[in-house]
């Protein structure tokens, strides 16, 4: 996964904290839209209310911090990030990206929603999101609002993100790990061939995958090859290139790797407007 750039490099973008925005009983499903271009990125914020964050066009890098894990997402058009009331999450902006927002009030969230998520973008629910912003009060408004979260309670879920140890609290030796592992996937595919470069062996390292991010590292780093071949084939690199890149040594095995957890081939995310899928 590409590290955002240096702070210095990004345009910062203030985010909508308006009276008008904050969804109500009265009007429960609030959708916003805004463009963003690459290198956008919008500061570490909350809301009081429940967010599915969806880009109807380009690719974004969506942090959140829950739990005291701070989880990373790439999110491509297909996919969206539910967020829950109250928690930190910031966004940085990889390609020129059509931001939308549906902001949910508590009467409408779906029960036992209280954790982070990906969900699969249908074509009704992408359709629905872009009705929202248009709409105006009365039934039909309503009627929009009921079944645009029906869609979302509905959606699939998908293991789409990569947990990092706490910046301040988690283990130095993980974190260390980890940011390893996300600069290049490539370079090593075992557990054992990156403990020694972090002073732990190979069984402290696991018992921390597992008791910090509830994990173990195949899983792990199975998240974070994903995350770092969304952009690279987004960007139109060859598959074998991203295969090589990704650590697998045939395009077949990452293929078929890519699409039993993405539900689609590589090539569905490649050379093409991510507009269009």
């Amino acid at each position: 996964m590409p590290a955002p750039k240096p702070r210095s490099t990004l345009t910062t973008v203030r985010f909508d904290d308006s009276a008008q925005r904050a969804p109500s009983p009265q009007r429960p499903v609030r959708s916003r839209s805004r463009p963003l271009a690459m290198d956008a990125h919008i500061e570490p914020h909350h809301h009081a209310w429940s967010q599915f964050t969806y880009c109807a066009s380009g690719l974004m890098q969506v942090t959140v911090t829950q739990g005291g894990v701070q989880t990373t997402y790439i999110v491509p058009p297909t996919r969206a990030v539910w967020i829950p009331p109250l928690v930190q999450h910031r966004v940085v902006v990889l390609e020129d990206a059509e931001l939308r927002t549906v902001d949910l009030d508590p009467s409408v969230t779906p029960p036992g929603w209280n954790d982070c998520r990906v969900l699969m973008v249908s074509k009704l629910l992408r359709e629905l999101v872009h009705a929202l912003e248009d709409s105006v009060p009365g039934k039909r408004d309503d009627a929009i609002m009921a079944l645009a979260v029906d869609e979302m309670a509905s959606a699939t879920t998908q293991a789409l993100g990569v947990p990092m140890p706490h910046a301040e609290h988690g283990d130095k030796r993980l974190r260390a790990l980890c940011e390893a592992v996300l600069r290049d996937p490539a370079e090593r595919s075992q557990l054992r061939d990156w403990v020694a470069d972090v002073g732990a062996s190979e069984r402290t390292v696991a018992r921390l995958f597992r008791d910090e991010l509830g994990t173990n590292f195949q899983q792990w780093r199975q998240q974070a090859i994903l995350a770092h071949a969304l952009p690279l084939l987004a960007r139109g690199m060859p598959i074998s290139q991203v295969a090589a890149a990704s650590g697998y040594a045939s395009d077949s095995a990452f293929s078929a790797m890519f699409k039993q957890a993405m539900g689609k081939a590589p090539s569905h995310f490649q050379n093409k407007p991510l507009s269009k899928q």
